[in-house]
Protein backbone atom coordinates (compact mmCIF):
# COMPACT_ATOMS: atom_id res chain seq x y z
CA UNK A 1 0.00 0.00 0.00
CA UNK A 2 1.37 3.40 -0.94
CA UNK A 3 2.11 5.54 2.11
CA UNK A 4 0.86 9.08 2.57
CA UNK A 5 4.48 10.27 2.56
CA UNK A 6 5.09 8.75 -0.84
CA UNK A 7 1.93 10.34 -2.20
CA UNK A 8 2.89 13.76 -0.81
CA UNK A 9 6.39 13.49 -2.27
CA UNK A 10 4.88 12.68 -5.65
CA UNK A 11 2.51 15.65 -5.48
CA UNK A 12 5.27 18.13 -4.70
CA UNK A 13 7.45 16.57 -7.37
CA UNK A 14 4.78 17.25 -9.99
CA UNK A 15 4.39 20.88 -8.91
CA UNK A 16 8.19 21.25 -8.97
CA UNK A 17 8.12 20.45 -12.68
CA UNK A 18 6.77 23.95 -13.28
CA UNK A 19 9.59 25.49 -11.25
CA UNK A 20 12.18 23.51 -13.15
CA UNK A 21 10.66 24.52 -16.47
CA UNK A 22 11.00 28.24 -15.72
CA UNK A 23 14.38 28.01 -13.99
CA UNK A 24 16.03 29.64 -16.99
CA UNK A 25 16.13 33.33 -17.94
CA UNK A 26 15.68 32.53 -21.61
CA UNK A 27 12.70 30.25 -21.01
CA UNK A 28 11.08 33.07 -19.07
CA UNK A 29 11.73 35.43 -21.97
CA UNK A 30 10.25 32.93 -24.41
CA UNK A 31 7.15 32.66 -22.22
CA UNK A 32 6.79 36.43 -22.19
CA UNK A 33 7.11 36.53 -25.98
CA UNK A 34 4.48 33.83 -26.36
CA UNK A 35 2.18 35.81 -24.06
CA UNK A 36 2.09 38.39 -26.85
CA UNK A 37 1.07 36.05 -29.68
CA UNK A 38 1.71 32.57 -31.06
CA UNK A 39 5.07 32.45 -32.84
CA UNK A 40 7.31 30.19 -34.87
CA UNK A 41 10.63 28.90 -33.58
CA UNK A 42 12.40 31.14 -36.08
CA UNK A 43 10.58 34.26 -34.86
CA UNK A 44 11.31 33.41 -31.24
CA UNK A 45 14.98 32.87 -32.03
CA UNK A 46 15.21 36.29 -33.65
CA UNK A 47 13.36 38.10 -30.88
CA UNK A 48 15.19 36.34 -28.04
CA UNK A 49 18.58 36.64 -29.79
CA UNK A 50 19.43 32.95 -29.52
CA UNK A 51 19.76 30.12 -32.01
CA UNK A 52 16.86 28.13 -33.41
CA UNK A 53 18.40 25.00 -31.90
CA UNK A 54 18.46 26.51 -28.43
CA UNK A 55 14.90 27.85 -28.75
CA UNK A 56 13.74 24.37 -29.73
CA UNK A 57 15.41 22.88 -26.66
CA UNK A 58 13.80 25.45 -24.36
CA UNK A 59 10.39 24.95 -25.95
CA UNK A 60 10.72 21.21 -25.43
CA UNK A 61 11.12 21.81 -21.68
CA UNK A 62 8.20 24.25 -21.57
CA UNK A 63 5.99 21.87 -23.51
CA UNK A 64 6.90 18.94 -21.25
CA UNK A 65 5.58 20.95 -18.28
CA UNK A 66 2.40 21.80 -20.24
CA UNK A 67 3.13 25.54 -20.22
CA UNK A 68 3.14 25.78 -24.01
CA UNK A 69 1.74 23.74 -26.83
CA UNK A 70 2.08 23.83 -30.60
CA UNK A 71 0.13 23.40 -33.79
CA UNK A 72 1.27 22.95 -37.37
CA UNK A 73 0.23 25.58 -39.89
CA UNK A 74 1.43 24.56 -43.33
CA UNK A 75 5.18 24.05 -43.16
CA UNK A 76 5.51 25.97 -39.88
CA UNK A 77 5.16 24.79 -36.30
CA UNK A 78 3.47 27.51 -34.25
CA UNK A 79 4.02 27.67 -30.50
CA UNK A 80 1.66 29.35 -28.02
CA UNK A 81 1.03 29.49 -24.29
CA UNK A 82 -1.22 26.67 -23.12
CA UNK A 83 -3.87 29.05 -21.73
CA UNK A 84 -4.34 32.45 -20.10
CA UNK A 85 -3.27 31.06 -16.72
CA UNK A 86 0.27 30.81 -18.08
CA UNK A 87 0.29 34.55 -18.78
CA UNK A 88 -1.00 35.26 -15.28
CA UNK A 89 1.67 32.92 -13.90
CA UNK A 90 4.39 34.90 -15.69
CA UNK A 91 3.05 38.21 -14.37
CA UNK A 92 2.72 36.82 -10.84
CA UNK A 93 6.27 35.51 -10.57
CA UNK A 94 7.66 38.71 -12.08
CA UNK A 95 5.77 40.83 -9.58
CA UNK A 96 6.89 38.55 -6.75
CA UNK A 97 10.49 38.89 -7.91
CA UNK A 98 10.16 42.69 -8.02
CA UNK A 99 8.73 42.67 -4.49
CA UNK A 100 11.35 40.37 -2.95
CA UNK A 101 14.59 40.94 -4.86
CA UNK A 102 16.43 44.18 -4.13
CA UNK A 103 18.64 43.68 -7.18
CA UNK A 104 15.60 43.58 -9.45
CA UNK A 105 14.08 46.59 -7.70
CA UNK A 106 17.24 48.60 -8.36
CA UNK A 107 17.31 47.52 -12.01
CA UNK A 108 13.65 48.48 -12.48
CA UNK A 109 14.24 51.85 -10.78
CA UNK A 110 17.15 52.56 -13.11
CA UNK A 111 14.99 51.62 -16.08
CA UNK A 112 12.13 53.83 -14.88
CA UNK A 113 14.50 56.76 -14.39
CA UNK A 114 15.28 56.70 -18.10
CA UNK A 115 11.65 56.68 -19.21
CA UNK A 116 8.62 58.93 -18.96
CA UNK A 117 6.13 56.74 -17.19
CA UNK A 118 2.37 57.24 -17.24
CA UNK A 119 1.47 58.08 -13.65
CA UNK A 120 -2.28 58.71 -13.79
CA UNK A 121 -4.32 57.29 -10.95
CA UNK A 122 -5.47 53.90 -12.22
CA UNK A 123 -6.37 51.76 -15.19
CA UNK A 124 -10.01 52.79 -15.17
CA UNK A 125 -8.93 56.41 -15.53
CA UNK A 126 -6.70 55.45 -18.44
CA UNK A 127 -9.63 53.65 -20.07
CA UNK A 128 -11.94 56.59 -19.55
CA UNK A 129 -9.51 59.05 -21.09
CA UNK A 130 -8.72 56.72 -24.01
CA UNK A 131 -12.42 56.17 -24.71
CA UNK A 132 -13.20 59.89 -24.60
CA UNK A 133 -10.22 60.76 -26.79
CA UNK A 134 -8.50 62.81 -24.09
CA UNK A 135 -5.44 60.66 -24.67
CA UNK A 136 -4.29 58.41 -27.51
CA UNK A 137 -3.01 54.95 -26.57
CA UNK A 138 -0.69 53.30 -29.07
CA UNK A 139 0.53 49.72 -29.19
CA UNK A 140 4.08 49.78 -30.58
CA UNK A 141 4.54 46.00 -30.76
CA UNK A 142 4.58 44.24 -34.14
CA UNK A 143 1.17 44.23 -35.76
CA UNK A 144 0.69 40.47 -35.38
CA UNK A 145 0.90 40.86 -31.60
CA UNK A 146 -1.68 43.64 -31.64
CA UNK A 147 -4.05 41.40 -33.61
CA UNK A 148 -3.60 38.62 -31.05
CA UNK A 149 -4.72 40.94 -28.26
CA UNK A 150 -4.41 44.55 -27.22
CA UNK A 151 -5.52 47.12 -24.67
CA UNK A 152 -9.00 48.64 -25.08
CA UNK A 153 -9.12 51.66 -27.40
CA UNK A 154 -5.46 51.25 -28.40
CA UNK A 155 -4.37 51.73 -31.99
CA UNK A 156 -1.55 49.77 -33.59
CA UNK A 157 1.50 51.76 -34.64
CA UNK A 158 4.52 49.42 -34.54
CA UNK A 159 7.76 51.04 -33.47
CA UNK A 160 9.31 50.29 -36.87
CA UNK A 161 6.56 52.36 -38.53
CA UNK A 162 6.26 55.13 -35.96
CA UNK A 163 8.52 57.69 -37.61
CA UNK A 164 6.58 57.44 -40.88
CA UNK A 165 3.19 57.63 -39.16
CA UNK A 166 3.71 60.63 -36.91
CA UNK A 167 1.03 62.59 -38.78
CA UNK A 168 -1.57 60.16 -37.41
CA UNK A 169 -0.91 61.39 -33.88
CA UNK A 170 -2.20 64.61 -32.31
CA UNK A 171 0.10 67.25 -30.88
CA UNK A 172 -2.56 68.71 -28.59
CA UNK A 173 -3.22 65.55 -26.54
CA UNK A 174 -0.99 63.11 -24.66
CA UNK A 175 0.08 59.91 -26.36
CA UNK A 176 0.58 56.84 -24.15
CA UNK A 177 2.72 54.06 -25.63
CA UNK A 178 2.91 50.48 -24.41
CA UNK A 179 4.63 47.31 -25.59
CA UNK A 180 5.27 43.86 -24.11
CA UNK A 181 5.60 44.89 -20.47
CA UNK A 182 8.12 46.35 -18.01
CA UNK A 183 11.12 44.48 -19.45
CA UNK A 184 10.46 45.68 -23.01
CA UNK A 185 12.18 48.77 -24.42
CA UNK A 186 10.01 49.45 -27.46
CA UNK A 187 7.62 51.82 -25.68
CA UNK A 188 10.52 53.71 -24.12
CA UNK A 189 12.09 54.15 -27.56
CA UNK A 190 8.72 55.28 -28.91
CA UNK A 191 8.35 57.93 -26.20
CA UNK A 192 11.85 59.23 -26.90
CA UNK A 193 11.04 59.51 -30.61
CA UNK A 194 7.69 61.19 -30.01
CA UNK A 195 9.05 63.74 -27.56
CA UNK A 196 11.81 64.63 -29.98
CA UNK A 197 9.04 65.51 -32.45
CA UNK A 198 7.26 67.76 -29.97
CA UNK A 199 4.53 65.26 -29.09
CA UNK A 200 3.56 64.92 -25.44
CA UNK A 201 4.14 61.25 -24.69
CA UNK A 202 4.37 58.84 -21.78
CA UNK A 203 5.10 55.14 -21.35
CA UNK A 204 2.71 52.62 -19.84
CA UNK A 205 4.73 49.89 -18.13
CA UNK A 206 1.93 47.33 -18.39
CA UNK A 207 1.70 45.09 -21.39
CA UNK A 208 -1.33 43.05 -22.39
CA UNK A 209 -0.46 40.20 -20.00
CA UNK A 210 -0.08 42.60 -17.05
CA UNK A 211 -3.24 44.50 -17.95
CA UNK A 212 -5.37 41.37 -18.28
CA UNK A 213 -3.98 39.76 -15.14
CA UNK A 214 -4.46 42.79 -12.94
CA UNK A 215 -7.91 43.57 -14.32
CA UNK A 216 -8.96 39.98 -13.51
CA UNK A 217 -7.54 40.39 -10.00
CA UNK A 218 -9.50 43.63 -9.59
CA UNK A 219 -12.75 41.86 -10.50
Amino acid sequence: MTSNRTIKDSLYEQVARIGKAVASPKRLELLELLCQAPKTVETLAQEASISVKLVSAHLKELKASRLVDNVRQGKYMIYRIANDDVARFWVTIRLLAEDRLFELQEAVQQLSANTHEWVESDRQELLRKAKSGDIVVIDVRPGVEYLAGHLPFARSIPLAELNERLTELPKDRPVVAYCRGPFCFMSSDAVTLLRAQGIQAAQLRDGVAEWNSLMVAAD
